[in-house]
C-alpha cells in the first residue's frame, strides 16, 4: 500500500464537526495530527478519533507517523497551514519514495462566508478593548458616513469602474454591519442584530417574489412589478401614496419620486405656478418643480441631467485653471 499524507482542509466558518463522509472516514481510520487545539479537534475526538497536537516542526513527525502506520492525516488550522504544505511538498519532491501527499477538502466555505468574517471583525472593533472611535459612535453620528459611502458607490457605477464599486460597496457594508453591531447595545426590548437585518431581508424577498419561491406564475416584467407593489402595499398598510419616500434625498430626486408616485396613483394635483408665489425662493422652487415635471414627461432623469451638466462645467473650470496663471500671493501657488 502506498504511504500517504492527507492534508485535510476545512472551512473555519462552518460549525465544528461539519465534515464530508470521506473526511470522517479518513480521520476515523488513520492517525490524525494537528498544530493546535480547536473546536474542530474537539469535535473529531468526540466522534471517536484520536488527534495528537504537534508542538513545533511537523514535517518529520508526519513522515515518522506515515512510516509506522502507512497513512497520516494532518488536520489543517483555520488558515490552511500553507507553509507546512509547501515544506512537505518540497521534501517529498526531493524524496518521492517517502510518501504521496493528498489534499482533501473536508468542508468548503459557502457563498457569503466572508460576511461572517466582516461581522466578527466589526464585533471586535466595537467591543471593549476594540477601537475607541467606533465604540463612541451612534446611529446619528454615522448617518452622514452612510450617505457619503453610498454616493461614492454611485460615482463608481457612473464611472463604470467595477473595481472601485467592489471597494465602495465594502465601505457601505461596513456601515451596515457597524449600525447593526451598535444596535446590540440598545436597551432590552429595542436591540437587534445583523441576523435580524438579514432575516428581515430574506423574509421580505421571499414574500415579494412569489413567482420564484411560491410557484406563482411569473408573467411579464410589468405584472411582476405590479405584484411587488401590491404585496408591498399590503405589508405597509400606508395611509398615503407618499408614505415611505425618503425625504432626506436630494431635492431633484425627491421631486421626481413624488411626481411619479402621484402619477402612479392617478392623482392630477397641479404643481404650484411660479408667478403665484410670494417670494423669490418660492418662485424658484416652483420653477424647478415645473422643470422636474417636464423632464419626467420627457423621460429624462433631472438628477442625472443636472449632474452631467455640472460635471461638464467642473471640467471646463479645471481646464480654465490650467490656462490661467495664479496671481502672486494666491493660495493656489502654495
Amino acid at each position: 500500500m502506498t504511504a500517504r499524507i492527507v492534508l485535510l482542509v476545512t472551512s473555519p466558518r462552518l460549525p465544528a464537526g461539519l465534515l464530508t463522509a470521506a473526511a470522517w472516514d479518513v480521520v476515523r481510520r488513520h492517525p490524525v495530527l494537528t498544530g493546535a487545539e480547536s473546536e474542530l479537534v474537539t469535535a473529531v475526538r468526540q466522534a471517536g478519533a484520536e488527534v495528537a497536537v504537534v508542538d513545533g516542526p511537523a514535517t518529520q513527525r508526519l513522515l515518522d507517523t506515515v512510516a509506522e502506520h502507512g497513512t497520516a492525516v494532518w488536520l489543517a488550522g483555520p488558515a490552511g497551514d500553507e507553509a507546512l504544505a509547501r515544506e512537505l511538498g518540497l521534501r517529498l519532491a526531493r524524496e518521492p519514495g517517502l510518501a504521496e501527499m493528498e489534499l482533501m477538502y473536508g468542508s468548503w466555505d459557502p457563498p457569503g462566508a466572508r460576511l461572517l468574517d466582516a461581522v466578527a471583525v466589526l464585533d471586535r472593533l466595537a467591543s471593549p478593548g476594540g477601537d475607541p472611535w467606533k465604540r463612541a459612535q451612534t446611529h446619528r453620528s454615522l448617518a452622514g458616513y452612510l450617505l457619503e459611502e453610498s454616493y461614492e458607490a454611485y460615482d463608481a457605477i457612473d464611472a463604470d469602474d467595477t473595481d472601485a464599486l467592489r471597494e465602495e460597496l465594502g465601505d457601505v457594508l461596513l456601515q451596515v454591519v457597524l449600525h447593526a453591531r451598535l444596535a446590540e447595545e440598545l436597551p432590552e426590548g429595542e436591540r437587534w442584530s445583523i441576523d435580524d437585518v438579514a432575516g428581515g431581508l430574506v423574509d421580505k424577498m421571499i414574500r415579494r417574489n412569489p413567482h420564484v419561491f411560491a410557484g406563482a406564475e411569473a408573467g411579464t416584467l410589468e405584472e411582476i412589478t405590479e405584484n411587488w407593489e401590491r404585496i408591498k402595499r399590503a405589508e405597509k398598510a400606508r395611509k398615503s401614496v407618499l408614505d415611505g419616500i425618503a425625504l432626506s434625498q436630494p431635492a431633484l430626486a425627491l421631486a421626481t419620486q413624488i411626481l411619479a408616485r402621484a402619477a402612479r396613483a392617478g392623482m392630477s394635483v397641479p404643481p404650484p405656478l411660479a408667478d403665484t408665489q410670494v417670494d423669490a425662493e418660492a418662485r424658484l422652487g416652483a420653477s424647478l418643480l415645473a422643470t422636474v415635471a417636464a423632464a419626467r414627461e420627457a423621460g429624462i432623469n433631472p438628477e442625472a441631467a443636472l449632474r452631467r451638466t455640472t460635471l461638464a462645467y467642473a471640467e471646463a473650470l479645471r481646464t480654465a485653471e490650467v490656462a490661467v496663471e495664479p496671481p502672486p500671493g494666491d493660495p493656489l501657488r502654495q
